[in-house]
């Protein structure tokens, strides 16, 4: 079961997080693909408010993975990063409790297999076309200016980061996907 929704800024991307939070229940699994910027975490913080859990959700990219418990007795959020993680096994390495957890995995499409037999999976896409390649030249433009890369931002004689890339929380519509996998999807309106 697929659907597909048209989010027109972040604000409607944080609500949808509010809305899919009342969903889901421990042993739930969430997977998020797309691109930098395209509102993961943006959507994470609103399954965090929908959830009512502790502490601000930011993304976990340094840390790999932030529990996040419940301020109302429910079960915790667990917010995985799993860009850098070279494979699965790295992934239990960080033995997250699947089964007592709401879990959302960011770039884990294919890291998952086995976890559990039945999986949200959510994809974002960000506009591409003329406006981004008019920031693209702007950030490249920028990063002359600069004398830093215009994909990392860093600046190869200090190694320092100079942030002249693209604006990739830009105020843009975003298209969201959402495919229900597995049982306990079978029945359920969410995908």
């Amino acid at each position: 079961m697929t659907r597909r929704l048209e989010i027109p800024d972040p604000e409607a991307m944080h609500a949808l997080g509010i809305d899919l939070a009342a969903e889901l229940r421990a042993g739930d699994l969430v997977v998020l693909t797309g691109p930098l910027g395209a509102g993961k975490t943006t959507f994470t913080r609103g399954l965090g408010a929908g959830l009512k859990v502790r502490g601000a959700v930011t993304s976990p990219t340094f840390v790999l993975a932030r529990t996040h418990p419940s301020t109302v007795g429910g079960p915790p959020l667990v917010h995985v990063d799993a860009y850098r993680l070279p494979g699965a096994v790295e992934l239990d390495d960080l033995d997250i409790d699947f089964a007592g957890s709401i879990v959302v995995v960011e770039w884990g499409r294919g890291l998952l297999d086995g976890i559990t037999d039945s999986w949200l999976d959510i994809e974002i896409e960000r506009p591409t076309g003329a406006a981004e390649s008019a920031g693209e030249a702007k950030a490249t433009d920028a990063a002359a200016d600069v004398g830093s890369d215009p994909v990392t931002g860093i600046a190869p004689d200090t190694g320092l980061y100079l942030d002249t890339r693209l604006d990739l929380d830009a105020d843009e519509p975003r298209t969201v996907t959402i495919a229900a996998h597995g049982p306990r999807w079978a029945d359920s309106a969410v995908g």
